[in-house]
């Protein structure tokens, strides 16, 4: 009885992950049509989201506390993807993974908000996603910088007209396979640059990173290799820099049985030399039956005195996942 019971649990479990991958195969929408040229307008719709579902008045994770959270929603077929962002007052800036920017205000209560959309198609072919397939993003002064997965290159704008005005393919990247970067891009207070590969999801104790001695667009900028070692089961999907210096970087893993999960880590930025590891410091957790999903982009902003952490998620614009934009404090 004891071998029948154990053959039946395995079945079960066998068709319930055979029924979800049928569930996901069929639940897929189509891919968003090729951006078209210019700046188009649109509205996305903010709905408010609790910590916990079950638990509405929960409001701590490790050392974030919970300060709102929103389900964004939007009829514009191309608005989703969300792979970086940047907040910046009041307004959200975002990239998705088909390169396509979005602005919109900060949602303070629930309700429809004005959404822009602009194409970024740095190879020109709007017919193919891998060459504009973006990654990461990063703000400083009148420039940002994107980064392409699958190209493994950098790309500079100028930010008043959104003017392409540098790019580079390091070659410190070049052996980035598949969609393993650059994952997340940080600017240190010196100007160095740090850039992150999401690494290949075999179970590595360590992905690369690359130290860019200035501008990583710049292809005479000098770049020095070193390692991340990554949490156990979880890979990088993006950073940002701390008001201290230090580095905060979102983490991600997925499996069918378990879902998504998320956590937060700390780097200390000291003593970056060829070959060395970033350690990372776990500070927040994000899983069920907390409000989670495939979490991608990060932002840290300074405001009153506090630091906010905002982190959106890409749906992959399937019908399953949500576009979710969590708002927190980090406490220390």
């Amino acid at each position: 009885m004891k071998m029948v019971s154990i053959l039946n649990k395995r079945s079960v479990r066998a068709l319930l992950l055979l029924g979800a991958l049928v569930l996901l195969a069929t639940m897929v929408d189509p891919p968003p049509p090729p951006p078209e040229p210019g700046a188009a307008f649109a509205s996305v719709t903010a709905t408010p989201v609790a910590l916990d579902a079950a638990d509405p008045a929960r409001s701590r994770a490790g050392q974030l506390v919970f300060l709102r959270g929103w389900d964004l929603n939007s009829e514009e077929p191309r608005f989703g993807g969300i792979s970086a962002m940047q907040v910046e007052g009041e307004r959200v800036t975002a990239i998705s993974d088909a390169g396509v920017l979005f602005a919109f205000p900060l949602p303070r209560r629930p309700g429809r908000l004005p959404l822009q959309l602009r194409p970024l198609d740095p190879s020109g072919d709007e017919g193919d996603k891998g060459s504009r397939d973006t990654e990461s993003m990063l703000f400083f002064g009148g420039s940002a910088w994107f980064g392409l997965e699958r190209q493994n290159a950098v790309i500079r704008y100028r930010r008043s007209d959104w003017r392409r005005e540098s790019d580079a393919q390091p070659r410190a990247m070049r052996d980035w396979r598949g969609n393993s970067g650059p994952e997340a891009m940080v600017r240190l207070r010196d100007g160095r640059f740090l850039v992150f590969s999401e690494g290949r999801d075999d179970g590595a104790a360590f992905s690369d990173v690359v130290l860019f001695a200035g501008d990583p667009a710049d292809p005479a900028t000098s770049a020095t290799r070193l390692r991340y070692r990554r949490l156990p089961a979880f890979r990088v999907t993006d950073a940002a820099l701390l008001p201290d210096g230090r580095v905060l970087v979102l983490n991600r893993r997925f499996t069918l049985l378990e879902g998504v999960a998320a956590k937060l880590a700390v780097v200390e930025i000291a003593g970056l030399g060829e070959g060395a590891t970033l350690e990372p410091r776990g500070i927040a957790d994000l899983r069920p039956p907390l409000t989670v999903d495939n979490m991608e982009a990060l932002s840290v902003a300074q405001e009153g005195g506090r630091t906010i952490v905002r982190i959106a998620s890409d749906d992959n614009f399937m019908a399953l996942q949500r576009t979710l934009l969590l708002e927190f404090e980090l406490r220390e």
